[in-house]
This record gives C-alpha cells, structure tokens and sequence, in this order.
C-alpha cells in the first residue's frame, strides 16, 4: 500500500510540469492594438487588432470616460464580444467634447492588462450620410424631396441641421454620363427636361464650413410626365419703384389668366413638404395681363421665393420656374444731403446718412472749373484740405452699398457750394505784404530825404561862410572886423607924452601889418570879405599918417 502511494505521488509530481505552460498562457493575455473608431451620422463602430484574436473564447470589452469622469465606465454594446468590432452609441453624449476609450482582452476569469488610451472629439470624427431622397415628376421638371442624413432626433447634427447644403448628380437613364452638376434645395426643382423620359440622380450633404463632404445617397430614377397643354410661364423679372414690386413674365397663349403666389426663403432650407405653405399675392390672382403689381411693405426686409402659374377653363399649367426676391437688392438708396463749412483753406462736409452702413462718393470743384476730384469713404463727415483761400468750391455725393453678392447706388444729391476762408498761408502773405511795404516806404522816405538835401544845397544855399573860413573866425574881434555891421568899430587913441609916439607908430604898424597878412589870406576866398578889408586898411593907413604928420586935431 504504501508503494502505491510512492507511486502516485511520483506520477503527480511528473505531471506537474506539462501542466505549468498553460496556465502560464492564460495570465499573459495581450491587451489589443491599432484601436480606431469610425462614425457615421449618429452610428460609431469600434475596430481593434488582437494577436490572441484567434485563441478559443476570447473577448473583448471596453470602456469610456470623459474629463469631467474620475471613474471609467462600460461603453454599451462593446462588452464581451468575440469579434474585433462593436457598435455603440452615446445618445446623451457631448458630441464636441473629447472622449477616451480603453478595451481589455478575456478569457474565462483571466483577463489582460488594459490597451493604450484612445482619445477622440465624436463631432470631429464624423462622418455625413447620405441624405433621404424623394421624386416627384413633371412634364419639364423633377421635384426633389430631402431629408437630411441621421435620423430624426440624431445628436451628431442636430446643431447644424440648417446648414446643410445639397449637391446634385442627374443624367438620363438612357446615359451614364453625368449630365448635370448643381447645388438644390429641400423641396427644389430641377427644370428644363424633356417630357417622357427616365432621369436617375444622387444627392450628397455638405458642410462647407466644417469642410465636411457627406455620402451620397442611393440612386433614384424617375419618368419625366406627358407633356402638359398649358407650358408654364417663363423668364419672370422683378423690378421696383419707391412704393411697389411689379413682377413680368412672358406668356406665348393668349385667353388665359394667371396667378401669383409667394414663400418665405428660411422655409427652403427646412425640410418637409408640409413647411412649404406658398400664400396668394393679393390682386395678383385671376389677373388677365402678364404682370403683377403689389405693394412693398407686403414683403418686408428679407429673402423670398415668388411663382406664376397660367389657367384656361379647367386646365392649368405647373407653376412656372421660382424667381427668388432679394428685398435688399430693390431697396431704393436716397440720395445723400449734405452740408458744408468753411475752415480756413479747408471745408468740412457732413452727410446726413441712414443707420444702413453705406459708402459715400463725393466730388468736388472749383466753381469756375471742370475738372473734378473724388474722395470716397465710409466716413460721414471728413474734412477736404489743401484748397485754396477764398474760392468758391463745389460739391455733390452719392451713396453705394457693396456686399459680396450685389451692388447699388444712388442718385447724386444736389451741389451745394461755399467760398473757402482765408488761410494760414494767405495770412502770412499779408503779414510779409505789410513788412516789405513797411520796409519800402522808410527806403523812400531816406532817399527822398536825401534828394532834398541836395536840392536845398544847389539851389537855396546857406549864409553861412564855408567852413574852411569859419574856422578861422573864431575869435570874436575878427569876425567883428569881416562881418558887415551898421556901424563900423573904430580904434581910439590918446597920446600922453610925445615920447610915446614912436610906441604908439611902432604898435600902429605892427596893427597895419596884421591886417594886411590877413587880408591876403582872405582875397583869396571872397571878393566880398576883401573890398571890405581894403577899405578898412586905407581907413587905418589916413589916420595912422594923420599921426606922424601932426595933423592940428592931435597936437590940440
């Protein structure tokens, strides 16, 4: 017994090994890789690569979390499959806001370690299906009904559903050449077919301002209807004056009546038939001629859609190809009024504008002149500078308004005219004006002071001796003997003793001889001075012989 035992034990104990490697399997599972999420419209598919992907009952779960989570959850639909794919949805999630995935792989109570973090933005992720479409013919048009792509109350477009824009593929049955390329609307038409034929076509969603390109939708084809007795009417046009719309078109038949209707443009771009509620244009039904006159503020500022359809009796036409209605385009832009003030060689316009951001042409001239000059801006008082002092200028302005789809302007407003101030510069003109004449008349004043001067000097000369004589006048007796005076000064005389005669002779002479050196001196000047000097010698001359000879009078 106790052998048998040995035994067992030992055949155990042997075994063992071969039963380690797979156990050892087990708890090394491999977590997957190359994780990738596809979405399309409100559907998203989970893809993964497994190496134990082929190991017998192995499975796959997986979890989410967001930023504002601090657990992570189970994402449903993704829980224990076999596969390498699931599908889930997340109706209640954020679809702009960044969303992580981690998936584990399973076997029996033995699971791996969990994968690489994925993280993703769904919106970012998603793809644009293809939208629902359906037909409905005419003779010469095709109808198109849209659905946008997702369902109903899908959460991937439910922001942007009013932006989807729809492009179009047509061609003839008869053709796979893809005849025709264009952008429709939910309840657009595509017009000028032929009657009686077969037409196939797709449609695609588009989101240009996210870049994203939809799928296109299955391929629909439809018959083209026998050719209707009353054609449609054709090539409306819109015009406008200030209070009215008038609508024309043209009409080959004759004896029959027309009617006209209109459609708010929002309700294009919403889909669903039942939304597309056309309304009568008053005293535009039953009307006789081919145009339609009706008040402005019956369409108020906005886009619409206006259409015309023929009768006779009790056939009528299809509506005739939609005219779209820019109230925007037909507004009438007043004329400008402007006012203009004078400062200095300056003149500062104003414009009386409405709220409607216009830009303003204005043009400007002397009065005198031809030639114009423009300033333009959007500005609605500004200053034209430059101009030149006291001159009349002119101006007039008109009113544009510039968009990317239209443009338009308006008459000009009345010239209104105004005479420029004087400036800073003609200021200073007058200033150096007054300086130079200032400076002019002292010049004159000098010369003119001069001229006299001279003139005076040669024609009224001065009594006054020369100064060469002058000098030598100086001491008073002199002058007393050479100026004329009424009554002439003479020496007087009286001898003492007779011992005093030969003094007296001696000091007589040396007189005489004084007087005659002076007298040379002074011939030489005046004629006048010396006539007078030999008189006055002679004079002196008598009484000095008088003296010597002992003339009666003395000696007494």
């Amino acid at each position: 017994m106790l052998t048998l035992l040995r035994a067992t034990t030992l055949v155990l104990v042997a075994g063992a090994p071969g039963l380690l490697p797979a156990v050892a399997g087990e708890k090394n599972l491999k977590p997957p890789e190359n994780i990738e999420v596809y979405i399309t419209d409100d559907n998203s598919t989970l893809e993964w690569n497994s190496s134990d992907g082929t190991v017998g009952n192995v499975t796959f779960s997986a979890v989410y979390q967001t930023p504002e989570m601090d657990d992570w959850i189970k994402l449903p639909g993704c829980q224990h499959t076999a596969g390498t794919k699931c599908y889930f949805s997340l109706p209640d999630l954020d679809v702009y806001e960044e969303l992580q995935l981690r998936i584990r792989t399973e076997k029996g109570n033995d699971t791996s370690s969990w994968s690489e973090v994925y993280s993703f933005i769904p919106f970012k992720k998603a793809q644009i299906g293809p939208p629902k479409v359906h037909l409905a013919a005419e003779d010469k048009a095709i109808t198109i009904y849209i659905s946008p792509p997702g369902t109903e109350d899908n959460v991937m477009w439910s922001l942007d559903e009013k932006a989807f824009t729809y492009r179009l593929v047509m061609w003839k049955n008869s053709s796979n050449i893809e005849e025709r390329i264009e952008t429709v609307h939910p309840g657009g038409k595509i017009y000028k077919l032929s009657p009686e034929t077969t037409y196939c076509l797709k449609v695609r969603a588009e989101l240009l301002m996210y870049s994203k390109i939809g799928i296109y939708s299955p391929v629909c084809c439809i018959n083209t209807t026998v050719e209707n007795k009353l054609p449609p009417p054709e090539n409306l046009e819109i015009s406008a004056n200030n209070e009215s719309y008038i609508l024309k078109w043209d009409y080959a038949y004759v004896n029959v009546t027309f009617q006209v209707q209109w459609l708010h443009g929002f309700l294009k771009v919403i889909s669903g038939t039942s939304l597309h509620k056309w309304e009568q244009i008053p005293n535009c039904e039953h009307i006789k001629i081919t145009y339609c006159v009706f008040l402005r503020k019956l369409l108020p500022k906005g886009i619409y859609y206006l259409r015309v359809q023929a009768s006779n009796g009790n056939s009528t036409s299809f509506w005739s190809q939609e005219k779209k209605l820019n109230t925007a385009i037909y507004t009438i832009i007043p004329p400008p009024v402007i006012s203009m003030k004078p400062v200095n060689d300056s003149l500062r316009v104003y414009v009386n504008a409405p709220e409607v951001p216009l830009i303003y042409e204005i043009s400007f001239w002397e009065n005198n002149s031809n030639t114009e000059r423009k300033y333009q801006g959007g500005k609605t008082d500004f200053t034209i500078a430059n101009l030149q002092p006291l001159t009349v200028y002119c101006v007039k302005a008109r009113a544009h308004f510039v968009s990317e789809s239209w443009n338009k302007s308006s008459i000009f407003s009345d010239i209104v005219c105004e005479k420029t101030k004087p400036g800073n510069s003609y200021k200073s003109w007058v200033i150096a004006g007054i300086c130079i004449a200032a400076v002019f008349i002292v010049v004159i004043i000098y010369i003119m002071k001069n001229l006299l001067r001279c003139f005076n000097y040669v024609f009224f000369p001065s009594l006054k001796p020369p100064s060469n004589i002058d000098k030598y006048l100086s001491e008073q007796p002199l002058k007393n003997l050479l100026l004329l005076t009424t009554e002439e000064q003479i020496e007087r005389c009286s001898i003492i003793e007779n011992t005093n005669t030969n003094t007296i002779m001696k000091e007589t002479n040396q007189i005489d001889e004084d007087h005659k050196r002076y007298n040379s001196q002074t011939s030489q000047d005046s004629g006048n001075y010396s006539n007078e000097d030999e008189n006055t010698g002679s004079k002196a001359s008598e009484e000095l012989l008088q003296l010597e000879t002992g003339s009666p009078e003395t000696n007494s």
